[in-house]
């Protein structure tokens, strides 16, 4: 049982910069939901009415360096589904919540429905000047401890930036100064280029992904069944991935050996395939999430707060994968990245700035969603927080025990998160549909 305790709105605590202003291509494809994450607190002596007070007045003063986040999105009229940005300093939503539940409840923090209801809803059928852009809950457990859910549209910012954000913000709950340089909020830098009025390149990663053998659409995909999964790979079991990726000729004939992520990645590509129960001739691809910031030429400003990751697709069949060493993944992983040049990347931004129509390109953080892109069965999309600075959002509670993905919106997506610790370890948390499942569950321990 919960009890809704308090509801504020959250403005800048002083005046921002108003006024409309222009998104990145980047920023165009990504979803308008909002990216839903969960921090865990243990039992302190810090009340709800003490915590929500701390995490208001913080974040007033968060947003008048971060102002983006307090505006609201604009459609252009014409524009093929392109938003903007109007910074009227609206406000993020926060409100307080005392739960009967304990931290125990929720076992290892797998993103259960109980996990999302500790994050705000957003009602997606309202129009979208009126949604805010954060929403925020802060819950206070019998057990005596927290949770803080937030929920940022991934419109505005990817990964890095909303964790900037938050370390930003809790630096201020502590009573620090903020950090320099100040955040860099003009997404003017990170255009298509002026100069190029067409890509030069192919870009099969805005295409449609592979469809199972035998189907048209992926509307019955979409349907099936799906639950969630957190499982963990030990740092002995990822050396040893990674190991095996590295027998691969091309390495022992002095290639670079695979990391730690092409291995692993390279494994959950091969085992999802190998659950799936795929024909051999079945394509499938693996969709990588590529930070554009230093790979730009010159690369973009430190701090620049905004999207700048892109989706880049490694491609095979499900029989070649299953059949071949995981070396074979890993280098189809590889080959992937590398093509994430600067000229590619550039190229992929007048891609985007030639649509029509730039709706297709979204998928949406809602399980069973028929609307935008998918990347279930037969593909799968790995995103890795290995090398984000996931952990420390202390507010002036002490650090976090646990911090995850809240929800995971559709079949076949997977996350990678490093243990607190830093000690190798992994947890692997990803979604997939429930007649798989126990397969997957087999298969990922297999022969390491």
């Amino acid at each position: 049982m919960a009890k809704l305790m308090a509801t504020y709105t959250v403005k800048p605590a002083k005046e921002t910069p108003g006024g409309y202003k222009c998104l990145s291509e980047c920023d165009q494809i990504k979803a308008v939901t909002h990216a839903p994450t969960i921090y865990f607190y243990p039992p302190g002596n810090v009340s709800l009415e003490t915590a929500a007070d701390i995490l208001r007045n913080s974040l007033s003063e968060a947003l008048a360096i971060f102002y983006p986040l307090a505006g609201r999105l604009h459609s252009i009229d014409g524009g093929g589904g392109r938003l903007e940005l109007d910074c009227n300093a609206a406000g993020a939503l926060l409100v307080a919540v005392e739960s009967e539940a304990k931290i125990d409840d929720f076992g290892n923090f797998r993103p259960t429905p109980e996990i999302r209801a500790l994050i705000p809803c957003v009602d997606y059928n309202k129009p979208i000047d009126e949604l805010p852009l954060m929403v925020v809950q802060v819950t206070k457990f019998s057990c005596g401890g927290l949770s803080l859910g937030l929920g940022i549209c991934h419109i505005l910012v990817d990964g890095l930036s909303a964790l900037d954000f938050i370390s930003e913000w809790a630096k201020i709950a502590r009573g620090e100064s903020p950090g320099s340089p100040p955040p860099f909020l003009d997404r003017s830098v990170f255009r298509a280029p002026g100069h190029l009025t067409a890509p030069v390149f192919d870009h099969p990663d805005f295409g449609p992904q592979p469809l199972l053998i035998g189907q048209k659409d992926n509307v019955e995909e979409r349907k099936k069944e799906t639950s969630v999964l957190l499982l963990k790979l030990s740092k002995l079991q990822t050396e040893k991935l990674k190991e095996k990726a590295n027998e691969d000729e091309n390495v022992s004939n002095g290639g670079r050996p695979y990391t730690r992520y092409e291995a692993v990645a390279g494994h959950i590509w091969r085992i999802a395939c190998k659950a799936r129960q795929h024909e051999t001739n079945q394509p499938t691809s693996l969709c990588i999430a590529v930070d554009a910031r230093n790979r730009m030429e010159p690369p973009l400003p430190p701090r620049y707060f905004g999207n700048a990751v892109f989706r880049i697709t490694a491609e095979s069949t499900s029989g070649e994968l299953v059949s071949k060493s995981l070396g074979y993944a890993s280098g189809k992983i590889r080959q992937a990245i590398e093509k994430a040049t600067p000229e590619y990347l550039q190229s992929c931004l007048v891609f985007v700035k030639n649509q029509k129509d730039v709706t297709k390109f979204r998928n949406f953080h809602t399980v069973g969603c028929s609307k935008g892109a998918f990347y279930g069965n037969p593909s799968i999309e790995i995103t890795s927080w290995s090398r984000l600075p996931i952990y420390g959002a202390d507010f002036g509670w002490g650090q976090e025990i646990y911090m995850g993905p809240g929800d995971i919106g559709f079949d076949g997506k997977v996350f990678l998160i490093p243990e607190q610790g830093l000690d190798g370890s992994f947890f692997v948390v990803l979604r997939l549909q429930v007649r798989h499942i126990d397969a997957f569950n087999k298969f990922i321990y297999q022969d390491i």
